[in-house]
């Protein structure tokens, strides 16, 4: 009688057990199924399943459906119960991970987790588990043994075994991810909590303002309606507004654009053309005696040198090039701009120069790639950013003999606005990644981070709009990002990460 009352109180447990799985993978896979693409892109999100998860989104909903249907039948469900027991553990071991080794903690991923903190649900998968491997135990039949000792102590191994294999996996799959997504991302962004913090938002009154530069605590906005004036803005968001004067008694500019990088300025015009450079601490500067090329855009790289982007006179095509002044010295850098159409539209594009790595930057416009090469204009390598276009989508229309030439559709901007400090590349991007929805996208700019030193993605974090207006430009300083939108300027706060990122520079020289 006795041992009959054990066997019935094992089959007790072992079905209460059963019955507690059925309830939560039955619960887990209909929250799962009802907000699916939620689901999907949350996954998309983890740290651990990134790349994976299109397949494996549908793979837990299947498995969570199949162990819980095959739970409900006798002949099936102690095969069930120990895959159930392989899931739960791989879950736990998911978690376990996100909360130790993860770069950042994501969203809730549906389901029960999203009414628990992230350490409530690990103690709640300890527990799932330990219950299936109690009952697991206590069916574990004792007479394919030998003794009854060899299977007492045996089969606790094979629950051991089979828990490190299920860990194992998980670990697999996040090494491969992480892999995949900073290496050979998939357009699939991640977007941890907070990056940046709004702070302040200051109204400019004009939407005529640019970012001239940054430094010394400071950040500087030239103004395109009144060229030699600009307006520096501190830490404490005091304003003050400075007057640049220049060596000439009266000079014919076209276009101009002021440059700030502490401790000189530059007032630059590729039409005249002519280079400018004073010293910040009386704002006052001096026509360079050497002429520069023609250029559309430059970046100064120190008080006598340039790089710049201008029209080949050979083919007519855009040429990055580096002038020096004190030598007159103009080494242009044929090879770097890659043609796929006609040479000025498929170029075009965001030319920085980054002081702490002593390298030249340039990301195209309309195609997912970027350069970065040194000072002296010769190839380090070519990036690629996230998104999938590799090749310009823009139809190129030839007027007056084809000397000329012009857009003849609307072209598609991949890359809009992108900033360079130190080893990090701030790219506004114009291309919405897998699993993003469209209704969100339109109402914000999203930043993709990249590491030009290690080639690889980052992060990815969102500025939203003000008044149905999006970013038009912004700056990154050591602390904080400064945006553009229409006419505010917009102070936020970066975290940690990004800090901590940001701040590798200056243990790091390159």
């Amino acid at each position: 009688m006795i041992l009959n009352a054990k066997k019935g109180l094992k089959k007790y447990i072992i079905e209460v057990v059963c019955l507690l799985y059925i309830l939560l993978f039955v619960y887990a896979a209909v929250s799962k199924l009802l907000d699916f693409e939620n689901f999907q892109a949350e996954l998309a999100q983890s740290p651990l399943f990134s790349a994976f998860a299109h397949w494996l989104s549908w793979v837990v909903l299947i498995t969570e459906l199949t162990i819980a249907l095959l739970l409900i039948f006798p002949v099936t469900q102690i095969k069930a119960l120990y895959a159930g027991y392989c899931l739960m553990v791989m879950f736990t071991a998911y978690i376990f991970i996100i909360l130790n080794y993860s770069s950042f903690v994501p969203c809730s991923c549906g389901g029960i987790l999203e009414k628990m903190s992230w350490e409530t649900h690990l103690y709640f998968n300890v527990f799932c588990v330990v219950l299936a491997a109690l009952a697991l135990w206590l069916n574990h039949p004792e007479k394919r043994y030998e003794s009854k000792i060899i299977g007492m102590y045996l089969y606790p191994y094979q629950l051991f075994f089979t828990f490190a294999l299920s860990s194992g996996a998980v670990v697999v799959l996040f090494l491969s991810s992480e892999k995949i997504i900073h290496y050979q991302n998939p357009f699939i962004r991640r977007y941890p909590h907070h990056p940046v913090t709004l702070i302040q938002t200051i109204d400019l009154e004009y939407n005529s303002y640019y970012f001239a530069g940054a430094g010394d605590g400071k950040i500087y906005l030239g103004n395109s309606t009144v060229p030699l004036y600009l307006l520096s803005i501190d830490a404490n968001l005091k304003q003050q507004k400075i007057r640049v004067t220049f060596n000439q008694k009266s000079f014919l500019f076209k276009s101009t654009r002021i440059v700030v990088r502490p401790p000189y300025f530059y007032i630059l015009d590729g039409r005249v053309p002519a280079i400018f450079v004073g010293r910040i601490k009386d704002w006052k500067a001096k026509l360079q005696k050497n002429r520069p090329p023609y250029f559309n855009i430059a970046e100064p790289v120190d008080s006598n040198t340039v790089v710049f982007r201008g029209i080949s006179k050979i083919n007519r095509n855009n040429v990055l090039g580096i002038f020096t002044s004190i030598q007159e010295k103009t080494n242009i850098a044929s090879d770097l701009l890659q043609k796929q159409i006609d040479g000025v539209f498929d170029t075009d594009g965001m030319l920085h120069y980054s002081s702490e790595m002593k390298k030249i930057v340039y990301l195209y416009s309309y195609r997912n790639q970027y350069i970065v090469a040194d000072q002296n204009g010769e190839l380090d390598y070519r990036g690629k950013t996230i998104d999938t276009i590799s090749h310009a989508q823009i139809k190129v229309a030839y007027l007056k003999n084809k000397t000329e030439r012009t857009l003849a559709a609307p072209a598609l901007t991949v890359n809009k606005n992108s900033y360079v400090y130190g080893h990090l590349l701030f790219v506004n991007s114009n291309v919405p990644g897998r699993y993003e929805q469209n209704q969100v996208w339109k109402q914000t700019s999203v930043i993709d981070v990249y590491d030009l030193n290690k080639k690889t993605y980052l992060l990815s974090f969102p500025i939203y709009g003000i008044d149905h207006k999006k970013l038009r430009n912004f700056v990154v300083t050591p602390t904080h990002l400064y945006a553009l939108i229409d006419t505010k300027l917009v102070v936020y706060q970066l975290n940690d990460k990004l800090k901590n990122e940001i701040n590798h520079v200056s243990e790091n020289k390159f």
